[in-house]
């Protein structure tokens, strides 16, 4: 594998997919207080389900993706710390984009921590939108989406 292929998460990348997650958002912890949702996520399940893609071998970056109805809903996008600032985020995201054109759906949705301040100045750039911003349980939400029509 190239470090820019993309493939599907397969049952031995479980601990990397765990490690890269945990990399990527721990520091957020204490600014917004709480362990972000990601972290606590079941990755093995994600990963038998078919909704993880990894990037780099070994893994330095990945997406979580769920089909919906009339949307591709982005849960999770990591890139471990030290790969941060080369491309790899904005591989995934295309990557995200070309998966749900080719499942027909019209829009990708998202959403991030409000105190996850770096999120909201990187999403626009790929022409994300804000959608609302929402309070869910303890975890202040802005949400997302772009139109891929």
């Amino acid at each position: 594998m190239t470090n820019d292929e993309i493939r599907p998460a397969g049952p031995a990348d479980v601990p990397a997919v765990k490690a890269v997650t945990d990399a990527a958002y721990e520091h957020y912890i204490e600014r917004i207080g709480l362990v972000p949702q990601p972290m606590r996520r079941d990755h093995a399940a994600n990963v038998a389900a078919g909704q993880v893609y990894v990037t780099g071998d070994p893994v330095v970056g990945l997406v979580v993706v769920e089909e919906r109805t009339d949307h591709l809903y982005l849960d999770n996008i990591a890139v471990r710390p030290d790969a941060q600032g080369q491309g790899v985020g904005g591989r995934l995201l295309r990557f995200v984009e070309a998966h749900a054109r080719a499942r027909g759906l019209a829009e990708v949705r998202l959403y991030t921590n409000a105190k996850m301040w770096e999120n909201q100045e990187i999403y626009p750039k790929f022409g994300y939108e804000v959608v609302e911003r929402r309070v869910d349980g303890p975890y202040d939400r802005v949400h997302y989406r772009k139109r891929l029509v």
